[in-house]
């Protein structure tokens, strides 16, 4: 992938759009069905990633990416989850935050070997640099974000 152009996703249709950096203040619109992608807040939710989407949405991304990967049935997964959300919207353009459910996603869980949840995956350039296990606090998680930046 160019690193020189970012994807960002339309909040109406959906589709992937890659546009140019250089480009990013012209007021791109969505290339599926024409609506102005957002302004400045590139990547502003988590993605939801699967097995199959894994290495479009994260190994490719041009941003470093909070990967989050959790199960619906774990309470410290859900009790983060509201963190992720903000810490998605405070970070936007500057990280992309995913989501990957572990009991979806075998394949990719293997491959990282999770054996706790919540785990957070750090990565940047497509390799991980770190990982966080556990609910921890908002300031803990930021920290480790501004690390990657």
């Amino acid at each position: 992938m160019n690193t020189d152009s970012i994807i960002i996703r339309c909040t109406k249709c959906g589709a992937k759009n890659r546009i140019p950096k250089n480009r990013l203040n012209d007021r791109p619109v969505c290339g599926r069905c024409h609506l102005r992608l957002p302004e400045g807040r590139v990547f502003d939710s988590p993605v939801i990633v699967s097995d199959k989407t894994f290495n479009d949405e994260i190994l490719s991304s041009p941003l470093p990416v909070l990967l989050d990967c959790w199960a619906p049935w774990c309470g410290p997964c859900r009790t983060i989850g509201p963190i992720i959300d903000q810490l998605a919207k405070e970070f936007a353009g500057k990280v992309k935050f995913a989501k990957l459910n572990v009991d979806e996603n075998s394949a990719t869980s293997a491959k990282y070997n999770i054996m706790s949840i919540p785990t957070m995956l750090l990565f940047k350039d497509g390799k991980v640099v770190n990982s966080l296990v556990g609910a921890l606090p908002k300031a803990e998680i930021e920290n480790h974000l501004r690390s990657l930046i």
